[in-house]
């Protein structure tokens, strides 16, 4: 298991077990702040993203915190406090830059996410594609009770994931939802018991790693390419990413390790 850091507060390990070192762990690693994304943060976490999205060797990232009792609880009001209005403006991009870079990543992603995960640290689970929480999650985006909105993508990613009703309701009243009404309600994919829910989502992370490469970063893709599109425009992308992964070398040894029944020896091209 390798490590690399990225900045104070930034950690990456690479895991061997289960994806063969194809599962990659981003740390969130400021216990002292609860992981508030400071600007320092920000411009790590993108950093490491940077790093992981052109990593071909990496299948499946899990986003995870060193904190006992906080995933992240969003932006660093105190130094938010601090700024003046052209700091703020100028911070702006860097902020974005964290949530873009997890949002942007071309291979599955997966949140273990306990205690709070609120406004930005929410957003930054919200930007994963599967989000498993322990029962000590408390998950929400308190945003407009102190005067500012959403703005690492709440806004956007939670209506599509529980609709748009439901997504209004939460942001608009401000409230915390704890982990099993957070799992009713679909800001969460997953509950399971206190203190599993890292092992548990590297668990699915090394599952999902045993797939073909090139098929999941097609899968993402399509998934992500086709939101919003109607149903015969998304089709269109479904068939560009199939076409893309339907002449490549990990299909001719998927093919070719079924029919001789053993595991496959994915080529990643």
């Amino acid at each position: 298991m390798g490590e690399q850091r990225f900045g104070e507060f930034v950690l990456v390990r690479r895991h061997g077990d289960g994806g063969a070192g194809h599962v990659a762990e981003l740390v969130l690693d400021r216990p002292k702040a609860m992981n508030a994304v400071s600007t320092e943060m920000a411009r790590s976490i993108a950093a490491a993203c940077a790093g992981l999205g052109g990593d071909r060797s990496v299948r499946v990232v899990v986003v995870t915190s060193t904190h006992e009792r906080a995933f992240c609880v969003g932006a660093d009001l105190k130094e938010r406090n601090s700024l003046s209005d052209a700091e703020l403006v100028r911070q702006r991009p860097v902020a974005r830059g964290a949530y873009t870079g997890v949002l942007e990543l071309p291979v599955p992603t997966i949140a273990a996410v306990h205690g709070f995960a609120l406004g930005g640290g929410f957003e930054l689970a919200l930007a994963c594609d599967l989000i498993v929480a322990d029962r000590t999650a408390v998950v929400g985006l308190p945003e407009v009770s102190v005067g500012v909105i959403p703005g690492g993508g709440g806004t956007q990613l939670l209506p599509r994931r529980v609709g748009a009703a439901r997504a209004a309701e939460l942001i608009y009243t401000a409230r915390r939802v704890e982990a099993a009404e957070a799992r009713e309600l679909g800001l969460v994919d997953q509950v399971v018991e206190e203190g599993r829910d890292r092992e548990e989502a590297l668990g699915l992370a090394g599952r999902i790693a045993g797939n073909s490469p090139v098929g999941l970063r097609a899968a993402k893709r399509a998934l992500r390419l086709g939101q919003g599109l109607d149903l015969r425009a998304g089709l269109e992308v479904e068939d560009a990413a199939w076409r893309a992964v339907a002449f490549s070398g990990d299909r001719a040894e998927g093919v070719a390790a079924f029919n001789e029944k053993r595991a496959p020896r994915w080529p990643g091209e």
